[in-house]
């Protein structure tokens, strides 16, 4: 798939490969084979990058009224935005398309990149994602838990206190959560997970996601603990946590919007195994839905 080359100037954010290069898409490397410039939090690692691809970083801009003799690749991270972000919003107003990257995996997700696409937006010019990769939407894919609804919590403050803090504020929040941890934090995070969550609260570990020594593995709190104290392997590597919502405060009102799926199972199934199934359908306890079934079945 080639731009047109009618194409207004534009923003582009473009998602590359968490780990496994073929999830590069063809669109992503059009893209970039094209644009002017290049932002990327560290020139080294993406120019690895790149160069895999073929994508050139000197001089090789397709557009015809680019700036002759530049680096097309330019550092774009937290300490600088402030100082690159005009640069970068002028370039696409005089009519050269930027490319936004991360180091790996879609950008603004736990990236910098917010500050860009706002000024983008505040003078007008065009934004435009190309898809690809993301860690948080991978690990929700495989995780097995409801994923109708779901928050990005991203990654938790380092320092115990504030850990905790935030933790607490997530603790009656029902969507499924999505953290990313840093490996030399993990024990410490997971500890305060089950003591706040509660150790039966149910997750799905996913490390170091479409690379060769990927692990998915779905457990309770408690028992991940165990699992990662028990390998070091567990702890190296990019770590996603996907943590279930809290189902234990929810009370008749709540439950009562799955009536009409307890009825019909009512009809085939006795009310232990309706709630068993009711509960693997909704994500709720299955001691509230069967509860809730004995309530029905009583009018």
């Amino acid at each position: 798939m080639s731009i047109p080359t009618a194409m207004p100037a534009c923003l582009y954010i473009v998602a590359t490969p968490i780990g496994n290069l073929s999830d590069m898409t063809p669109h992503a490397i059009d893209v970039l084979k094209q644009v002017a410039i290049i932002a990327c939090e560290d020139t080294r690692t993406s120019g690895k990058l790149l160069s895999h691809f073929g994508i050139h970083t000197k001089d090789n801009s397709s557009e015809a009224d680019a700036p002759k003799a530049h680096n097309k690749l330019w550092a774009y991270h937290e300490h600088n935005s402030a100082i690159q972000t005009p640069k970068i919003i002028e370039m696409i107003q005089q009519g050269h398309s930027v490319a936004l990257i991360s180091d790996a995996g879609t950008p603004l997700v736990s990236d910098p990149g917010y500050q860009l696409v706002q000024a983008a937006h505040a003078a007008g010019v065009r934004v435009s994602p190309v898809v690809g990769a993301s860690a948080a939407i991978g690990a929700l894919s495989v995780a097995g838990l409801p994923s109708d609804r779901f928050s990005f919590i991203g990654f938790l403050p380092a320092k115990t206190h504030g850990r905790q803090k935030q933790l607490t504020a997530l603790t009656t929040r029902t969507e499924t959560l999505i953290f990313y941890e840093a490996p030399h934090r993990i024990l410490a995070s997971l500890a305060d997970m089950a003591a706040i969550f509660g150790a039966d609260r149910e997750v799905a570990f996913c490390r170091e996601l479409t690379k060769t020594f990927e692990t998915v593995h779905k457990s309770t709190l408690g028992n991940l603990i165990e699992f990662v104290k028990a390998d070091d392997n567990q702890q190296r590597g990019e770590i996603v946590l996907v943590v279930a919502g809290d189902h234990t405060a929810q009370d008749a009102d709540d439950i009562s919007v799955h009536d009409a799926l307890l009825q019909r199972l009512l009809e085939d199934l006795s009310v232990k195994k309706a709630a068993a199934l009711a509960a693997d359908i909704t994500g709720v306890k299955k001691n509230a839905l069967y509860q809730r079934l004995l309530e029905l079945q009583a009018k």
